[in-house]
């Protein structure tokens, strides 16, 4: 990358990875994603046009040049929502780097990204959910280990929280109330109802843990005192999955999805869902009412008279 960079061009992108994460509140594991993605950009055209890529060389790219980078991409075997994610990136910085440099990025703006097929979210029934709960619990012979991971697998449900966020949570979180204040990606807050069966699993938890739980400890702790690592967490439901002979996608990221969609089936409201998931976007969000469609249609077919 130093090679790839004039001086000038690094401290660009220095300024604009600052940018993100001041304004944008983008999260370490995005600035290190955006860092990736644009160096990789770089690299490229210098390969491209042999030489270092200065301001200059940076402001004058083309279309032919972006769509040599995409060739270069898919020849490299890049999926269709890599180059895509890529892609934003670089135009993410070249927004920046244009209003900065004062040139015109309109080559760079109007590459387009392949399509792709978005993923849906793949949820569990209610009873596979209730099952993968109860068959967490019963994978480790220390009884205040099962039921750590059984209160990080109920709050991932009953409250809807990413993985990250449980496990982000302090002994200053507890006892929890109604609700819960949640710091989710991009440092975005939400609040959070608690239902009494999410309470009530960290509760029991909370008896049976060896260590002692102050203000600025994590809540949820590894064998030997430490924060719990994600990893235990996903190897534990990859472990009860299997032996409910649940698919792949029952994950633990898939109980937050269950959250959702089971909500939504309730008539849960779609805004009102987005606040719960802490989704800046409601489009995300609407990925489950595909997914609910689905299910709709599967109930229609099988129960209704003239379908069968």
């Amino acid at each position: 990358m130093s090679l790839a960079l004039t001086p000038a061009a690094r401290d660009a992108l220095q300024g604009w990875l600052d940018h993100a994460r001041a304004l944008k509140n983008a999260s370490e594991n995005t600035i290190t994603a955006y860092r990736a993605d644009v160096a990789e950009f770089i690299a490229f055209q210098t390969m491209h046009h042999a030489e270092p890529q200065g301001l200059k060389p940076l402001a004058r790219v083309t279309t032919p040049d972006m769509r040599a980078f995409m060739a270069h991409l898919h020849a490299g075997g890049a999926a269709p929502r890599s180059m895509a994610r890529k892609l934003s990136a670089v135009k993410s910085f070249y927004r920046w780097l244009s209003e900065r440099e004062g040139f015109e990025p309109t080559a760079v703006l109007s590459a387009r990204a392949p399509k792709f097929q978005k993923k849906l979210p793949r949820p569990l029934t209610e009873d596979a959910a209730r099952a993968m709960i109860d068959t967490v619990e019963m994978q480790s012979r220390e009884g205040w280990i099962g039921a750590r991971d059984a209160a990080v697998v109920t709050l991932l449900y009953g409250c809807g929280l990413r993985i990250s966020e449980a496990l982000g949570l302090t002994g200053a979180d507890w006892p929890f109330g109604e609700s819960l204040r949640i710091l989710g990606k991009g440092g975005k807050e939400r609040i959070v109802p608690v239902i009494p069966v999410s309470r009530r699993a960290v509760e029991t938890y909370l008896k049976l843990c060896p260590f002692e739980i102050t203000p600025t400890s994590p809540l949820f702790r590894g064998a030997r005192g430490g924060k719990l690592n994600a990893r235990l967490i996903q190897s534990v439901t990859e472990k009860a999955r299997m032996q409910l002979g649940l698919p792949a996608s029952a994950t633990p990221h898939a109980m937050r999805h269950s959250f959702a969609t089971h909500l939504l089936s309730a008539g849960g409201d779609l805004r009102a869902i987005q606040e719960l998931l802490g989704h800046a976007s409601l489009s995300t969000t609407q990925a489950y009412t595909s997914v609910d469609s689905v299910h709709l249609m599967k109930v229609y077919e099988a129960t209704h008279p003239k379908a069968r």
